[in-house]
């Protein structure tokens, strides 16, 4: 199943799109990756949905992503006598270690690790930012704070803090055991929530052992400002706005969109937009103009893939949503500006043999209009250094490793086909132009590029690039 686009598409997993029939629609209309939220799924119903994904795939015959998505530490307030509280604007609040039910002027925070990083003047975000404090004064066991936008707090609500660095664990409890969990069914990546510097990536990667790759996701204003550090560190990126909106003045959100997608591109690195995407297709059958335009700009900006949440997860149009954001995908592509601007982002390749290899394809299959550049890889390194340079040709990824062709189904423009290992390189010119023939992305008589590492299957290795004339059945080289 060829796709007519280069952005690829997260769908999200939940009530309304966990049966085998629907699962199954999604992924013909487009679904290229499935997420399965860990804030919502208990372990048998992911080890359900893998299983269902893994019995799509093998009738489509086509690898899937599958991404969990870890829920990350959730910081709370605790209860209120009579389970709420109005808090008034201009007056005194104040958290403490106290674990008595709360009032209008204080609450239980059972957080000492915020009791010992929140300094005077400091931002306190209460349920999703509907309730902003600032801090006055800070103890050991107390934070007193003035109230600046008050509102009615219920039990247990949702604490920010944007300004200020927590020294805790991006993997709570909860993610470590949903972690282990997700590694013993072979998923292919994990989204990491909340993190704050690329320490919490290394501690992710400590556990996983390359068995997953990691996608951190950017939530806080401490991730945005160490976004270099974490990007080094990391496999991918999410630019997950919904806790960015609230952590930061929604105004800025836009700007740092582009900042991450164009950061990550230069890394050669993946990344998904998310959140809000086509919210409205939650209850309605199509989405607003103003959402149309949010899903265009991702792709006019190059993201590697745009993400659906609740509209596939919980919404009663998933099908349609995801019809809806390819046939987006499809129309941008096509724009008469998309190439000048793709092309207008693009940098320098690194100073690596991989990245020269990678350029240099490029321009020859832009140079020789090639309908395509295939790519010999094992690990997918070869991959990502083509994807990053975002070819007008289309980009055909063979390996033998099947999770390598499920983590590629998020890399902009791979189309994945899994098969053996070439047995020399004859063999693999051959197979490259049969597998580009039969794939519908070169007619015989047309020529392709094939990018490979010599000796073959040794990881990292890009060395070599050829061109070879597709025969239908047979290749020459030129």
């Amino acid at each position: 199943m060829r796709r007519l686009r280069r952005a690829k598409i997260v769908a999200t997993l939940g009530p309304a799109s966990s049966d085998r029939a629907t699962i199954a629609k999604l992924f013909q209309a487009g679904a290229d990756v499935f997420r399965i939220n860990m804030s919502h799924t208990a372990h048998d119903k992911m080890r359900e949905l893998v299983a269902t994904i893994r019995s799509v795939e093998k009738e489509f015959a086509r690898p899937i992503g599958i991404l969990v998505d870890l829920q990350g530490p959730k910081l709370r307030l605790g209860t209120f006598a009579g389970g709420s509280a109005m808090l008034a604007k201009g007056g005194t609040f104040t958290l403490d270690n106290d674990k008595t039910a709360g009032d209008q002027t204080r609450v239980y925070l059972p957080h000492p690790e915020i009791l010992e990083a929140t300094e005077p003047g400091q931002t306190l975000l209460l349920d999703d930012g509907k309730v902003r404090l600032t801090t006055v004064e800070t103890s050991h066991n107390k934070i007193v704070t003035r109230v600046e936008v008050g509102g009615k707090l219920s039990d247990r609500k949702g604490i920010s803090l944007p300004e200020t660095t927590i020294p805790f664990s991006a993997l709570a409890d909860k993610d470590r055991s949903d972690l282990e969990a997700a590694l013993v069914e072979g998923i292919d990546w994990i989204a990491l929530s909340f993190i704050q510097r690329p320490e919490d990536i290394a501690e992710a990667k400590k556990i996983t052992r390359g068995r997953a790759l990691i996608m951190a996701k950017i939530e806080k204003p401490q991730a945005v400002t160490r976004l270099a550090e974490i990007l080094d560190a990391t496999d991918a990126l999410m630019v997950a706005r919904g806790d960015l909106g609230v952590e930061l003045p929604l105004e800025r959100v836009p700007g740092i969109q582009k900042q991450i997608t164009r950061a990550a591109r230069r890394a050669g690195k993946p990344v998904v937009v998310a959140t809000q995407m086509l919210e409205s297709m939650i209850t309605s059958p199509v989405p607003t103009r103003a959402e149309v335009s949010d899903v265009a700009t991702a792709i006019f900006e190059g993201a590697d893939a745009v993400m659906l949440s609740a509209e596939s997860a919980a919404g009663q149009y998933p099908e349609e949503a995801v019809s809806m954001m390819n046939r987006i995908a499809e129309e941008v592509e096509g724009d008469p500006t998309y190439r000048s601007i793709i092309m207008a982002q693009r940098d320098a390749p690194e100073a690596t043999g991989a990245d020269a290899i990678a350029d240099a394809a490029r321009q020859i299959a832009e140079t020789l209009d090639l309908p395509a550049i295939v790519c010999w890889t094992f690990s997918g390194s070869t991959a990502l250094r083509v994807a990053r340079e975002r070819s007008q040709s289309s980009v055909i990824a063979i390996s033998p490793n099947l999770s390598t062709g499920r983590r590629l189904s998020l890399v902009w423009g791979v189309h994945c086909v899994v098969a053996l290992d070439a047995r020399d390189q004859d063999d693999m010119v051959e197979r490259a132009c049969r597998t580009a023939f039969k794939e519908g992305f070169a007619k015989a008589g047309q020529r392709i590029i094939i990018v490979a590492g010599v000796p073959l299957g040794t990881p990292g290795a890009t060395n070599m690039a050829r061109i070879a004339f597709v025969g239908g059945e047979t290749a020459n080289d030129t």
